[in-house]
């Protein structure tokens, strides 16, 4: 099948599981690019994968802040918010001998004010859990995505519209949510959405999620759906993404 020239792919992986390692194995296999988010702890007692997983990752894809500790933003005060978001990046950047550019808010939980917070910290950007987009957004600290790799209730897809705003522009991938009773015939129509209009697909998850689901099978059979039909030069991880898309501010 020909490629398609003009939509993007983009996925990340949140959390820094132990299983973020199969991820990493199938994204490889492959040929796309992808974005890791991780903490340095987790609060909520998940376990972290060990540094040298994490150092092999990182020789093939980016690797993002998570927090420190896996931490909302929202519901810290602004210093413990502060030293989350600068202690995570440095442990990380110390892990890794490399800068990290990239911050994902745990749960989808901020405010302008913590947006504010990334950028007087040196962060290049910052992802949301806003889904039912095909582009980047309108800002560096607020980059949305397409999908979570996750069977969602139509319900969460309703909160999530009316939570993230842009409407007009996420009508269509709310439509199609809502059309697709099977939540892999949601993923695809949505990417084939992306592909007809020339967007951005950009898909999120869970590793552990996928153990969970069992749908390691099914989340490798549609990589090599993406990888078949997008063009190496637009298989991006996020820092990539925003650079794209905010070269000029």
């Amino acid at each position: 099948m020909p490629l398609n020239q003009d939509v993007i792919f983009s996925c990340s992986i949140d959390d820094g599981h132990p299983s973020d390692m199969k991820a990493f194995e199938l994204l490889s296999r492959h040929g796309l690019n992808a974005t890791f988010f991780v903490p340095i702890r987790n609060r909520e007692g998940m376990p972290v994968m060990p540094a040298a997983d994490l150092r092999e990752i990182a020789s093939r894809f980016e690797i993002g802040s998570h927090t420190h500790d896996h931490c909302f933003l929202n519901k810290l005060d602004l210093p413990v918010a502060q030293f989350q978001v600068m202690e995570g990046r440095k442990r990380l950047e110390d892990m890794l001998s490399r800068t990290v550019p990239g911050f994902c808010y745990p749960g989808g939980k901020y405010s302008r004010v913590h947006a504010q917070l990334l950028r007087q910290a040196g962060f290049a950007y910052a992802r949301t859990t806003t889904n039912l987009c095909f582009d980047s957004g309108r800002r560096r600290f607020e980059m949305p995505t397409t999908m979570q790799f996750y069977p969602h209730r139509r319900s969460v897809y309703l909160r999530n519209f009316v939570k993230g705003g842009r409407w007009h522009r996420r009508q269509a991938g709310l439509r199609l949510a809502l059309e697709n009773d099977d939540w892999m015939l949601r993923l695809y129509a949505l990417f084939s959405h992306a592909r007809k209009q020339g967007g951005v697909f950009h898909l999120w998850g869970h590793a552990k999620d996928i153990d969970e689901l069992n749908a390691w099978p099914q989340f490798d059979q549609f990589l090599g759906h993406v990888a078949q039909r997008v063009k190496p030069a637009n298989r991006l991880t996020n820092a990539q993404l925003a650079t794209r898309a905010f070269l000029r501010g």
